[in-house]
């Protein structure tokens, strides 16, 4: 699967999460749309860094090449030159193991910086021949409260604007508040030459992961491998139908406070609220998520309102802003047995949290945000020293990790060489390692090398462990983040000694459960 941006950034890398959401980091180290989380989610396949293409990163591309004269002293033109990057994009992604390559080209048909991506793919069925290309339009169909109407006028008009541009599509998806009628789907049909079974209803719906189901109810596949000329195969989704009911299911519920510096736009967690998911569904909880300012933490601390949180995650960011109530959250989890999950940053502002109140280093920090404290903690990496330029040059990709036989981390993965995705420049400094461990805090995951601490915990503690990596970049519905599920775990734990569950008279063990009581009490 691949993503198309129209904006002009060579990659997500460097845009703030509020301009863009989070970047989405794959195996390889590319630094992505948060788009392609979605995709490796639904289809469990981990992607690459050529999944996902940029309007910058196309012109650098072909920029390159104008320097180094592979244009041969030609005028270099956005037909046919960038047309063809475009499609160089697209087919690079084609192997020998590849069927169907699925491309979204983002951004909304009628903006300016999208028409060389509709022309690239208008070329490309002419390239490729009529039977190897499927035009998937997605338009939007909204409801006019006060007239109690669904309109088909935008799809009318984003249709023929696409047609201006050559493209006739051959399936409209109508995203739409409930559910289109026949009667519509016939008229969108008609007054935009698809074939009414190539109009597909994508209404909301009660949870996200319940939409391949609907769209293969609607019979999108079908029409799909129809026009592709695809055999039919039997679709097997019993394991996605498996886990609808259990996101259905998922009752018990469960408060995780997640401190950030850009909770105002949800987008720049979205990986990490999926994976809290995940792990909610693997042990039936519905997780509810406590948006909490990371500068409002001390503030909320000294009027007792984090004490009705079952868990804490600390994700990662940059900057020092915020840190300090980071590290107040972090104290106050390990203080009063409050499950806490540290990831990147939030590892990092464990360590310094731990160093400054249990290992007596005043002033510890990290020199990221304090370049004179008497204890960096937190160091740049060596291997960053020399770098000047900002994007794509931090410690990008996936790296495998050596965890602690009997470790919390190596009992959550059931295993002890593991690999998780990282995106950073400082780390936890080697030079302290030997302190903070005689203090009590296990490193209990590092580099292949020894090197690295990539994993910490606190022994004792109910769970409070932190990680260097983004194991959020590899949960899945149908898998979750090892780390998020034990942490999911510890947190229900946490929710039922405070508010411990009361049998419904109702319920069927009812009797099972009153014949016991009646036993202890017959045994007094």
């Amino acid at each position: 699967m691949q993503k198309l941006d129209p904006y002009i950034n060579v990659d997500p890398g460097t845009m703030n999460p509020f301009e863009h959401g989070e970047v989405f980091v794959t195996d390889d180290g590319g630094e992505t749309d948060l788009d392609l989380g979605h995709y490796e989610r639904f289809i469990d396949e981990n992607l690459l860094r050529d999944s996902n293409a940029t309007t910058g990163s196309i012109y650098s591309a072909v920029l390159a090449s104008e320097r180094r004269g592979d244009y041969l002293g030609k005028t270099v033109q956005v037909i046919p030159h960038i047309t063809d990057e475009i499609k160089h994009r697209i087919t690079r992604l084609a192997g020998d193991d590849t069927d169907v390559v699925i491309t979204e080209v983002g951004g909304t048909v009628g903006d300016i910086e999208i028409l060389p991506f509709l022309e690239a793919i208008r070329q490309f069925r002419l390239d490729v021949g009529r039977d190897n290309v499927c035009y998937i339009h997605v338009t939007l169909i909204p409801f006019i409260g006060p007239s109690g109407e669904q309109k088909t006028k935008p799809t009318q008009h984003s249709v023929t604007e696409l047609r201006s541009r050559g493209i006739q599509p051959d399936v409209i998806v109508c995203r739409s508040e409930s559910p289109i009628s026949d009667g519509l789907k016939r008229k969108i049909s008609s007054l935009c030459d698809v074939p009414v079974e190539g109009v597909v209803n994508a209404a909301d719906a009660n949870n996200l992961y319940e939409v391949p189901l609907i769209l293969h109810e609607e019979g999108l596949d079908t029409v799909v491998c129809d026009i592709l000329r695809l055999d039919h195969t039997t679709i097997d989704l019993s394991e996605w139908e498996a886990l609808v009911e259990r996101v259905d299911a998922a009752r018990k519920p469960v408060r995780i406070g997640l401190i950030g510096k850009y909770v105002s736009l949800v987008d720049a967690y979205l990986s990490v609220v999926e994976s809290l998911k995940h792990g909610g569904f693997d042990h039936g909880a519905a997780v509810e998520i406590a948006w909490i300012q990371a500068e409002d933490v001390e503030s909320l601390l000294a009027h007792g309102q984090l004490k009705d949180l079952d868990g804490i995650v600390i994700p990662g960011g940059f900057g020092e802003r915020g840190v300090e109530g980071k590290i107040a959250a972090a104290r106050f989890a390990r203080e009063n047995d409050i499950p806490c999950l540290g990831l990147c940053l939030g590892m990092q502002v464990m360590v310094i949290d731990y160093a400054r109140h249990v290992a007596g280093l005043e002033g510890a920090d990290s020199s990221e945000f304090d370049a004179a404290t008497p204890h960096p903690v937190i160091d740049l990496m060596e291997s960053q020293r020399e770098v000047t330029e900002k994007g794509g040059t931090m410690r990008l990709g996936a790296y495998v990790a050596h965890l602690e036989p009997g470790s919390q981390v190596a009992e959550a993965y059931g295993a002890t060489v593991i690999s998780e995705r990282h995106r950073h420049r400082y780390e936890f400094n080697p030079t302290y390692r030997a302190r903070l461990t005689e203090a009590g805090l296990r490193c209990s995951g590092t580099s292949p090398d020894d090197r690295l601490v990539e994993f910490i915990e606190l022994p004792g503690h109910p769970f409070w462990v932190g990680t260097q990596a983004h194991p959020e970049f590899k949960s899945r519905p149908t898998r979750p983040g090892p780390l998020f599920s034990a942490f999911i775990a510890a947190a229900l734990t946490r929710a039922e000694g405070r508010q411990p569950h009361l049998f419904d008279v109702d319920e069927p063990n009812n009797g099972r459960h009153q014949a016991a009581v009646s036993a202890a009490t017959a045994g007094q």
